[in-house]
């Protein structure tokens, strides 16, 4: 799919000079109108409302970029969550019962999928939490006796469930819409990282697999962070390499805007707020 390259100009002079506009009703807290499609957010911390000032995630400026009188945009994100524990959580089957035909859902993950099946060690003061997915986009699973839940539980791959809620948004008449990670601190070599793992490139497969639109978020921040150098970034993540603060938040929810808008058909564009409008459309063939 060969789409429109994503200004950095744009985006970068966008979140220089305009104030950053909170918008006047949370879209994790905000009443759906039953009348009106919805844009959800299925994701982790880096998409999820924040905790304290100086962490939030892309989900809460992005409903900025749109007209709330002609869509819903509901950012059902949760910090700490894998593919895996959003669905084993209930998480995912709460949004469900909020989807109708008609509406959409952007499906992002991968950030807490790479951690481990079970909790480890167990009882330790800092345990790695039970939350990863088995590594691969298979069929594969591995029955487990849930430390924390005190649950049996068949843990499948990260391909499984993000095909899980491929296949469920489909059933309930919405289009689902898998999006690649947000983009970390991290550097080599005036590059900046487009990991962690393989998340990106399964991301990609699986939506070719399933015949949905990919939105490459991955690279079109990194193409952004990259004009911007290690310097300007580092303002952005204040507490860790990987959870932004709200203005780093809201260049990312830029990018996310600007990869919706070259979707085939530019079907977003009837939804866009006039900020979302000044955002162009983005490529999806991004190093």
């Amino acid at each position: 799919m060969k789409l429109f390259a994503v200004s950095a100009a744009v985006l970068l002079s966008a979140c220089a000079t305009a104030p950053q506009k909170p918008v006047t009703e949370s879209s994790t807290t905000a009443a759906l109108n039953p009348t009106l499609p919805t844009l959800f957010i299925a994701g982790d911390s880096t998409a999820a409302k924040g905790s304290d000032p100086e962490q939030q995630g892309w989900g809460e400026p992005f409903a900025d970029y749109f007209d709330r009188h002609k869509i819903n945009i509901a950012n059902r994100a949760r910090g700490g969550r894998s593919s895996r524990t959003f669905i084993t959580e209930g998480l995912w089957d709460r949004m469900l019962a909020e989807m109708k035909a008609g509406d959409m859902v952007l499906i992002q993950f991968g950030h807490n999928d790479s951690g481990a099946l079970n909790e480890e060690p167990p009882g330790s003061q800092y345990p790695l939490r039970a939350r990863g997915s088995i590594q691969s986009l298979g069929e594969e699973t591995q029955e487990i006796d849930n430390v924390l839940t005190k649950q049996h539980e068949v843990v499948h791959s990260f391909g499984w469930y993000i095909r899980k809620m491929i296949a469920d948004t489909r059933a309930k008449g919405a289009t689902p819409i898998v999006m690649s990670l947000t983009v970390r601190n991290e550097w080599r070599d005036g590059k900046v990282e487009r990991g962690p793992g393989r998340y990106r490139e399964w991301d990609r497969e699986i939506a070719a697999r399933e015949s949905i639109q990919f939105i490459d978020l991955t690279g079109i921040i990194a193409f952004t962070y990259e004009r911007m150098q290690p310097v300007s970034i580092q303002r952005f993540f204040p507490k860790d390499h990987t959870h932004t603060n709200p203005a780093g938040a809201d260049l990312n929810a830029q990018c996310a805007v600007a990869g919706l808008r070259a979707v085939r058909g530019r079907s977003f564009d009837r939804w866009l707020s006039s900020r979302g409008r000044e955002i162009l459309p983005a490529a999806q063939s991004l190093p």
